[in-house]
């Protein structure tokens, strides 16, 4: 503010001795006084200028009460006039500089009326704003807020109301220069960071289901969960968007974004009060996929990612949208699964002692009926092909045996499609399932052109239907194939990386597989997957490498154990004329720790 000095100057005292050097220093004075000391925004220094760059400029709001509580009130000088906005949540009111220049320093004076929650906002356009000073327990009074950023633009955004009236304030001023932001207030007791959009409701552009996801809607976006996505109906990647309603204004701090094959690699994230009037929180044009986590200062209800460009014709699709923060009002997510410790202890297994030829333990086993799958040959019959052996073995028997009725891709022997082959799977599902620990089972595989034993895990969700495979995941701890005797197989499988693109590695040894009995086990944790064949670890899955390099780790929810002694498919290759059958899969036990 402009400081007005009066100066008496006597005649004499000019003439006296050293009157030049006196007049020197009052006139210095005096300029010092009227300026308020050096005005650096002005004469374009590094420092917060002084003068009210705001006064007299234009002034737009949502609404006013009445005529005699203009917006152009706020901007006038006069102490004595205010705005008042309608009586309703939200309002807003803003000030047009004239040109873009760096913003320091907005000190707003409240009525009475005055806002407990609002922000700063600054913008070159009047269309795109940036958050510069949040708050949710404004005190009214008079606020001065310590800014960095710059714009032509400065827009108060009223979002609570601390009286039942409407908002009125005396006067809004503007500083230019360099400055520093004042950082945002936080929801009282609020102080760690926690998920925020766990549950809540999300809404999108658009929406389409695919072959490896029905439901594909936004709510899959925040179900925390991996194995669902949302995808868009468009087959393009022209502008799309997906928003999560947080229940309530939220100090947000990370968004993280967990992309499908069609990523966004131009987007941008935006925060919104009311759902209609949006701020940039941050922009990107290089986006790469898999998991973007990226750091935000902002206050809003709502989040919206909007995308504008990606590398391929698909459209987008969205496994995850996690937003992190205070406030708000979250939903806690399920805990999560134990984490054992070691050392272990059995908690769960089939040693298979029975009489021979009994069927398997039906509280522990559940035959799975009907042809094969993955272009495999043979008929899986209920526990005709799976018995105890009497001796403390599960034997798996896979033969030449036609089933009257059956469908199964045409066997290159016999060109017949009705399936010339059965055999046995056995899994866990409603019976026994698992998330982390050591899985381990002492096998002796059988080995001829064309079969292909396994011992492996599935997601629990594709028996339940909530997700489609790949989706669900796979843990393939042991596969066997006979044109490769003395190798044994590992793979996880997930929707970004399946069927011949799956992560895994394999076992050499000089020997046949086949000629004895070997223990395959997964040590399986939150942060890695190591597999081993007779206590030597072969292959570790890091969980950070792969979400990193390959996509969504799905490996931390339930899964069940299976069993089977397959004929044919893609990996073995079909039987031919050097296959001997009937071959036995051999299971002395089945092992869980924890």
């Amino acid at each position: 503010m402009p400081v007005f000095v009066r100066l008496s100057i006597g005649v004499r005292a000019l003439v006296a001795a050293g009157a030049a050097v006196l007049l020197a220093v009052v006139i210095g004075i005096v300029v010092l006084l009227v300026t308020g000391g050096s005005d650096d925004a002005a004469s374009g220094g590094g420092k917060c200028g002084t003068a009210d760059v705001a006064k007299g400029r234009p002034v737009e709001a949502s609404s006013s009460e009445s005529d005699a509580m203009s917006p152009s009130y706020v901007t006038d000088g006069n102490p004595e006039t205010r705005w008042g906005s309608a009586w309703g949540d939200p309002q807003s009111i803003q000030v047009d500089l004239g040109a873009s220049m760096p913003i320091c320093r907005v000190g707003i004076k409240w009525e009475k009326a005055y806002a407990t929650a609002y922000d700063i906002q600054l913008s070159d356009d009047g269309q795109q704003w940036t958050a510069v000073y949040s708050t949710t327990t404004g005190t009214g009074g008079d606020v001065t807020a310590g800014v960095a950023g710059s714009g032509r633009y400065v827009r108060v955004l009223l979002r609570a109301r601390a009286t039942v009236y409407g908002y009125s304030i005396w006067d809004i001023q503007v500083n230019s220069g360099a400055g520093a932001s004042t950082a945002p207030s936080m929801p009282p007791g609020a102080t760690t960071e926690q998920l925020l959009s766990y549950m809540k409701p999300a809404e999108a552009s658009s929406t389409r289901d695919t072959s490896q996801c029905t439901r594909c809607d936004a709510s899959r976006v925040v179900d925390q969960d991996t194995a669902t996505e949302w995808v868009t109906a468009e087959d393009k990647t022209g502008p799309a968007w997906v928003r999560v309603d947080l229940g309530a204004v939220a100090d947000v701090r990370r968004v993280e974004l967990v992309w499908g094959k069609a990523y966004a690699r131009e987007y941008t994230l935006e925060g919104s009060w009311d759902g209609d009037n949006w701020t940039q929180l941050s922009t990107t044009d290089t986006g790469t996929g898999r998991v973007d986590d990226v750091p935000v200062t902002g206050q809003a209800r709502f989040v919206r990612v909007s995308m504008k460009k990606g590398l391929s014709g698909a459209g987008y699709a969205l496994w995850e949208f996690r937003i992190f923060g205070t406030g708000g009002a979250p939903i806690a997510p399920p805990g999560e699964a134990a984490v054992p410790s070691e050392p272990y202890s059995l908690v769960w297994g089939d040693d298979f002692d029975g009489a021979s030829g009994s069927a398997p333990d039906p509280k522990k086993w559940v035959a799975e009926v009907g042809p094969g799958v993955t272009g495999e040959l043979q008929y899986y019959t209920n526990n005709r092909n799976a018995a105890l052996d009497g001796d403390g073995n599960l034997v798996i028997k896979a033969k030449r045996e036609v089933t009257p009725g059956s469908k199964c891709p045409r066997d290159p022997v016999t060109r017949s499609t009705t399936c010339q082959y059965t055999s046995g799977r056995l899994n866990t599902n409603g019976l026994y399932s698992l998330t982390y620990g050591r899985v381990e089972a002492r096998i002796k595989v059988s080995g001829t052109q064309g079969l292909w034993p396994a011992f492996w895990m599935l997601g629990a969700d594709l028996y339940t239907g909530r997700a489609t495979w790949p989706n669900s995941g796979e843990i393939d701890i042991m596969e066997h194939i006979g044109r490769e005797p003395g190798i044994s197989s590992s793979a996880l499988h997930a929707a970004a990386y399946h069927g011949g693109d799956g992560i895994g590695g394999k076992y050499h040894t000089d020997g046949d597989l086949s000629d004895d009995f070997h223990t395959y086990a997964v040590d399986w944790r939150p942060d890695k997957i190591v597999f081993s064949v007779d206590g030597n670890a072969y292959f570790t899955a890091d969980r950070a490498e792969v979400e990193k390099t390959r996509g969504p780790w799905v490996f931390d929810r339930p899964f069940v154990i299976l069993l089977n002694n397959a004929i044919g498919g893609p990996f073995p290759g079909p039987p031919d004329s050097r296959t001997r059958l009937p071959q036995d899969m051999v299971v002395d036990y089945v092992h869980v720790y924890r």
